[in-house]
C-alpha cells in the first residue's frame, strides 16, 4: 500500500472505501468536520482519462464550495453538437446537446471525468491518508467501532466506515449482502473505449441509431481520438460476461453484426482496444444506506444509471450531504438526517428513467421514428429549460460545532 498525508484530529477516525468522486468529496469536507480521514482504493493511483462526465444543478454549488470550480470551468468540454443519424447513415437531426440533457448554457458543466477527480484528490491530498493498492477485506462492528482487516494484511479500528466504491461495491456486499437485491437492471448493456478521430470531428457526438442499438462517437475537442460508445437492448443482464472481458467482446460483436455506418470500425477497434468498459445500465435502489457505524454514498448507495446523466452529481450532493449530516451530532442520529435531507433528491434523479431518460435509445421502429419526430422538432428550438431534478435539493450549510457522542476508536 503506498501510504501518504496522515492527520490526527479528536473528533475520530473514519475510514472510506474509494477514491473516485464520492469519496474524495466526503474526506474532503468530513476533514473540514474534524475527523481523521483514511481512503482506501484497490487501484494504484487515482485513476485519470475516462468518459465525459456532467456536473449540474445542486452538484454545481457543492464544488463552488470546495473552491474547485474555476479549475472545472478551465476544464470545460463545450459540447456543441449532437448529430443523429438513421440507419443509412443519413442525417436525421442535429441539435444543440442541452436540448436533450437539460442543461444550462454557461452555467452545466462537462468535463473528462479524470479531471474531475484529479481536482477532488488535489483539494484533500495534503489533508487525508491514502492507501492505494489495497482494499477491506472483511468489517467487524460488535466492538465500539469498526474493525477493519485490509487486503493484504493491516488490521485497524475505525469510528465510522463509508462505502463509495461504486455500483459493485465490495463494501456494500460486506454491511448489506449480495448485489442482486438492490441492482435494478434496465434492460441495455453497453460498452466505452477509445478509438481514432477517423472522421475530424470536433466537439460533438454523433449517434447513430436502429431499434435497439445504438453506436455513437463522441469527440471532446479536436484529438486524434474519440470515445467510442455501443449501446444495445439485453432483456436479461449477461451474468457470464460481466466478468470475462472477451465474452464481452464477443457479445457486442454479434448483437452489432451486419450493421452500418461506422460500425464495422467501431468493432474492429473494441477488439485492438486495451481499455474497454462493459456495464449493463442499471440503478442500485436500497431501503436504507447505513447500517450501525457504516453507511454509502455515490454509487454504492443510488446509482442513477447513465441515462440520467446525473451519476457524477448525486455523488457529489450525497458526500456534502453525508459529511455535513454528522457535523454537530453522534453518527446514528446523523446518518439518519443523511438519508432525511437527501432521499428525495436522490428519488426524483433517478426517476427521470422513467420520465423519458431512455428515449434516445428506442427499442421499436415506432418508438424510433417518434423519438426522430421530436429530435427535427428540437433542432428548431434553442435550448429547453433545466430539468427541474437537476436543482431539485438546496444546500443547507452545515456548520463544524462539537460533534456528541462520537468516541475515538482505538488503532491496532
Amino acid at each position: 500500500m503506498f501510504l501518504m498525508n496522515t492527520r490526527t484530529t479528536p473528533k475520530g477516525r473514519v475510514l472510506i472505501s474509494g477514491a473516485s468522486i464520492a469519496g474524495p468529496t466526503l474526506a474532503y469536507w468530513l476533514t473540514r468536520y474534524g475527523y481523521a480521514v483514511t481512503v482506501v482504493e484497490k487501484a494504484s493511483a487515482v485513476r485519470s482519462g475516462g468518459y465525459p462526465i456532467d456536473v449540474r444543478g445542486t452538484a454545481l454549488e457543492v464544488v463552488k464550495r470546495m473552491g474547485i470550480l474555476p479549475r472545472l470551468r478551465d476544464a470545460h468540454i463545450d459540447l456543441r453538437r449532437l448529430t443523429f443519424l438513421d440507419a443509412n447513415g443519413s442525417e436525421v437531426a442535429s441539435v444543440h446537446p442541452h436540448a436533450v440533457t437539460g442543461g444550462v448554457e454557461g452555467r452545466d458543466l462537462e468535463v473528462r471525468r479524470g479531471d474531475l477527480t484529479d481536482a477532488l484528490y488535489t483539494a484533500v491530498r495534503d489533508d487525508v491518508e491514502f492507501l492505494f493498492d489495497g482494499s477491506i477485506d472483511t468489517l467487524d462492528q460488535s466492538g465500539g467501532g469498526v474493525d477493519v482487516v485490509f487486503r493484504g494484511g493491516g488490521r485497524r479500528t475505525f469510528d465510522m466506515v463509508f462505502a463509495a466504491d461504486g455500483m459493485h461495491s465490495h463494501t456494500r456486499a460486506l454491511v448489506f449482502g449480495p448485489e442482486e437485491q438492490f441492482h435494478r437492471y434496465l434492460g441495455y448493456c453497453f460498452a466505452v473505449f477509445p478509438m481514432r478521430n477517423t472522421l475530424g470531428l470536433s466537439h460533438e457526438t454523433v449517434m447513430w441509431n436502429t431499434p435497439g442499438r445504438a453506436a455513437a462517437l463522441y469527440a471532446v475537442g479536436e484529438d486524434e481520438e474519440v470515445h467510442a460508445f455501443l449501446n444495445f437492448v439485453q432483456p436479461e443482464p449477461p451474468l457470464e460476461a460481466f466478468a470475462n472481458p472477451e465474452a464481452q467482446r464477443d457479445l457486442v460483436a454479434a448483437v452489432f453484426a451486419n450493421a452500418g455506418w461506422e460500425v464495422p470500425g467501431m468493432l474492429a477497434a473494441m477488439h485492438e482496444a486495451e481499455d474497454v468498459f462493459f456495464d449493463g445500465v442499471s440503478q442500485i435502489r436500497m431501503p436504507r444506506w447505513s447500517s450501525g457505524r457504516v453507511a454509502l454514498a455515490g454509487d454504492a448507495a443510488y446509482a442513477p444509471s447513465f441515462l440520467t446523466g446525473q451519476g457524477s452529481s448525486l455523488a457529489l450532493v450525497g458526500a456534502y450531504m453525508l459529511a455535513g449530516s454528522l457535523a454537530g451530532q453522534d453518527y446514528s442520529a446523523g446518518l439518519a438526517a443523511y438519508e432525511a435531507g437527501t432521499r428525495e433528491f436522490v428519488a426524483v434523479n433517478q426517476g427521470l428513467v422513467s420520465e423519458g431518460g431512455a428515449a434516445l435509445f428506442p427499442v421499436t421502429a415506432q418508438a424510433l421514428e417518434q423519438r426522430n419526430d421530436r429530435l427535427r422538432k428540437l433542432s428548431a428550438m434553442p435550448p429547453t429549460e433545466p430539468r427541474p431534478a437537476h436543482s431539485a435539493l438546496t444546500l443547507p450549510e452545515f456548520t463544524p460545532e462539537a460533534r456528541a457522542g462520537a468516541g475515538s476508536a482505538a488503532q491496532d
